[in-house]
């Protein structure tokens, strides 16, 4: 295990990204971190320590290039990269306003390629680096009502796939590319998520949010070309590989039923996709504790 690293982070406020600072701030590495919420991610740097906290967009390049900046201004070196920030829009596609799914692709894929090129610029002058993409199960096996965050997710797993090519043409055995695969987690995403489904969001199955943050501090100590979390991911993984119609078919018709059929009704909401939203600032979320309550009440 490397120590001693300048580790940036962005979509650091919450969720994976508040909990992979929080992992790292006290094993000697340095953190930049970056999120649009300025005041929750410089509470962050302050309680990691040798942190400074950096306020951005991903979506917007120059933003990304400010943070490099910021990060050399500070520190030798950037060491790892983390392009974890990630928003969706989740409904129906066309019942989904199109200024939603471009925001949700300049989030999700526009901020890995504007992070990645930064990174892979950095890491190519240094000769090493270790560059994360966080992807999700969802950019291999397509579940209905996701389809911009699908579509995002599926272009940065290709995204990697592409880059680690490129490295392999080169030569170049510094320089190491992971894409980290998770199922849906409870953090705050689902507080976040712009709702138009007129239902409560009902994400299945449900991964704890820190066995994601350990996968991804294992993905910079021990970089692979993909890590996939968890056993339902895995199987998910194995299932679409093998059958995929089989494994597309069972996974369109229990999202419909769990969530256009047996949630109960909820507001449509933006989200926090054209503005950040005050809720919603920890590691774990609600969604595990909310759709309990909201079972329990249908029982009753």
């Amino acid at each position: 295990m490397q120590q001693g690293r300048t580790i940036v982070i962005t979509g650091a406020s919450s969720g994976f990204g508040h909990g992979l600072a929080q992992r790292l701030a006290g094993r000697g590495d340095n953190l930049v971190l970056v999120a649009r919420r300025k005041s929750l991610v410089e509470d962050l740097a302050k309680e990691c320590g040798n942190a400074i906290a950096v306020h951005a967009d991903v979506g917007n390049p120059d933003d990304l290039e400010k943070v490099a900046a910021a990060a050399l201004a500070r520190f030798p070196r950037i060491d790892a990269w983390v392009n974890n920030a990630g928003v969706a829009a989740l409904g129906r596609f066309d019942e989904i306003p199109l200024r939603d799914h471009e925001r949700v692709l300049r989030t999700n894929l526009g901020g890995a390629v504007n992070g990645s090129h930064i990174a892979m610029r950095h890491f190519r002058s240094k000769g090493s680096g270790t560059l994360v993409n966080v992807a999700s199960m969802l950019g291999r096996t397509p579940a209905p009502y996701y389809a911009s965050y699908c579509a995002s997710k599926y272009g940065i797993v290709g995204l990697c796939a592409s880059l680690r090519q490129e490295l392999a043409l080169d030569r170049t055995s510094g320089i190491r590319v992971c894409a980290v695969l998770p199922m849906a987690a409870d953090t705050p995403f689902y507080e976040h998520a712009a709702n138009y489904t007129g239902r409560s969001l009902q994400p299945f199955p449900v991964t704890d949010a820190w066995q994601v943050v350990d996968a991804l501090v294992d993905a910079l100590d021990n970089p692979r070309d993909e890590i996939v979390v968890g056993a339902p991911a895995k199987a998910a993984m194995a299932s679409q590989q093998f059958m995929p119609w089989v494994t597309e078919s069972a996974t369109a018709a229990v999202s419909h039923q769990l969530q256009m059929e047996d949630a109960p009704p909820a507001d449509v909401t933006g989200g926090n996709l054209h503005a950040p939203t005050p809720i919603g600032t920890g590691v774990e979320g609600q969604a595990r504790a909310r759709m309990a309550a909201e079972q329990r009440i249908r029982r009753t």
